[in-house]
């Protein structure tokens, strides 16, 4: 077959991990050309990580010819506007997390991905992982009863200059934008529906953004779920996620990005079993998930059918704290 031609939106610093790198160890994938706003910074990036080409715009790099997909690293609030114009020129959109700043958008998103045949995949690497089909195996199996609640927490305690991207309302920042989507990812993924926001409390940077998040739902089963994330200097470092049933519990440490570390516990009547997986990176898999996804071969898990959904119960938790809607 044919390799699917890549080309990278930005000089972000994610785009090494979940995109250059996989490259190299997924056949079939080639990172081709990159565009940035500074030439000079997209020169160094593709002199770095071995990219033949760099473009004079983002413009060009959507319109070209010589490319079949488009991976699209760039704040949350260009999400929209570039996966938009890529998805138009027939490209297939690798859209960083989260897929826009509101469901809004992401439904025109979504759209424009089924007028145009076309793969949009939001790169929630994770849900790729053998230690997330695990857990999904265990939960399905029954095997804890039916899932009674839910808990999912982010935080990161990052020291974050005020003027950061991720703390800007404009370009659709918040610790929910960042982290949280994980959270409300999982826990609409386990809670197997979408949930109502009963509540949410937010600690602030500013008027109408988050540092750190708290959030209760409920689903229409009665399961109950509870989110917490932040992008803060404290509370400390807490990646986890629990599941628990009427017949036991799973426990996951760092669900989020295991490559790094994880750990899995399940705890039944029967007693308690520890299960560990592969540290190869989640981003060679969600590599190999999409381009599997751009010639038909499999379920795209995270497409922009889920992002609607997932950005609805970010809209939900952010009108719940009292805050704006990121892109209104």
């Amino acid at each position: 077959m044919n390799k699917l031609r890549f080309g990278i939106l930005g000089a972000a610093r994610i785009a090494p991990a979940a995109l250059t790198k996989p490259a190299r160890v997924v056949p079939d994938v080639q990172v081709t050309a990159i565009a940035a706003r500074a030439k000079n910074k997209a020169s160094a990036f593709a002199q770095q990580h071995h990219i033949p080409r760099v473009l004079d715009s983002y413009d060009a790099l959507v319109n070209d010819p010589n490319l079949d997909a488009i991976y699209n690293p760039l704040p949350n609030s260009l999400h929209y506007e570039w996966t938009m114009k890529a998805l138009r020129a027939g490209k297939h959109v690798l859209c960083e997390k989260p897929l826009a700043s509101n469901a809004r958008e992401a439904e025109e998103m979504t759209r424009a991905a089924d007028e145009a045949g076309r793969v949009l995949f939001e790169a929630f690497h994770y849900r790729y992982h053998p230690l997330a089909q695990r857990v999904q195996e265990i939960v399905s199996s029954g095997e804890i009863g039916a899932v009674r609640e839910l808990e999912a927490d982010f935080f990161i305690p990052l020291f974050i200059r005020p003027n950061d991207i991720r703390f800007q309302y404009e370009l659709a920042g918040g610790g929910l934008m960042d982290t949280g989507c994980y959270c409300v990812n999982f826990l609409r993924w386990m809670g197997g529906g979408e949930p109502r926001v009963v509540s949410a409390r937010a600690r602030k940077t500013s008027p109408q953004v988050d540092r750190l998040m708290f959030a209760e739902m409920i689903f229409e089963n009665g399961v109950r779920a509870k989110l917490g994330c932040s992008l803060a200097a404290f509370p400390p470092v807490k990646i986890s996620a629990r599941v628990v049933g009427d017949a036991g519990e799973v426990h996951i440490s760092n669900p989020f990005v295991p490559h790094r570390f994880h750990g899995l516990r399940v705890e039944t009547k029967n007693g308690t079993r520890r299960e560990h997986f592969t540290h190869e990176p989640t981003y060679n898999f969600q590599l190999r998930a999409f381009l599997a996804a751009t010639r038909g071969e499999t379920t795209n898990l995270t497409d922009g059918h889920d992002g609607i959904k997932n950005m609805r119960v970010i809209d939900s938790i952010y009108e719940k704290a009292g805050m704006k809607i990121r892109g209104t």
